[in-house]
């Protein structure tokens, strides 16, 4: 079995998308992230999966915390921008959001949840990190977006 059989047979998976972000030092930073998952309701936690060999995974450990945005089905455009390895400041050029405790949060998402950053654990290329949740707000109503076969859909 190898890496490319598994990313074959998960692709058939649909995954819920969502774009993690965090501020270090004042500067922005974002990840497209199909790996949300709840974890816990008492106490509440969720997780995401950030690879080891990305730019932002040490940001997101050094942050202590971060911000998920929960895309609509209408926001591939922000998913796929997010999924590139573009430097940090231009990630953000005409990128609608506005400033959360723990991160930005991007305009027009289904929901943002703002995390403390409780646990880690290495899970082969990955790091899973698990995060108390600090504030949830619901946004729009709407499909959300899951990637499938290698793009996105709304669902």
């Amino acid at each position: 079995m190898s890496g490319d059989e598994l990313r074959a047979a998960m692709r058939r998976f649909p995954a819920g998308i969502a774009v993690a972000t965090t501020t270090v030092e004042r500067r922005r930073f974002g990840i497209t992230v199909g790996s949300l998952v709840s974890l816990s309701l008492e106490p509440p936690l969720v997780g995401i999966a950030i690879g080891r060999d990305t730019q932002a995974h040490e940001l997101f450990r050094d942050a202590g915390g971060f911000a998920i945005s929960v895309l609509a089905g209408d926001q591939a455009a922000i998913a796929q921008h997010f999924a590139r390895s573009v430097p940090p400041i231009a990630q953000w050029e005409g990128i609608a959001a506005r400033d959360g405790a723990r991160g930005p949060l991007l305009d027009d998402a289904l929901a943002w949840i703002e995390c403390a950053l409780a646990d880690e654990h290495a899970s082969g290329d990955h790091t899973f990190f698990v995060a108390r949740v600090e504030r949830i707000e619901l946004g729009r109503s709407g499909d959300g977006l899951v990637y499938r076969e290698g793009s996105y859909h709304p669902a």
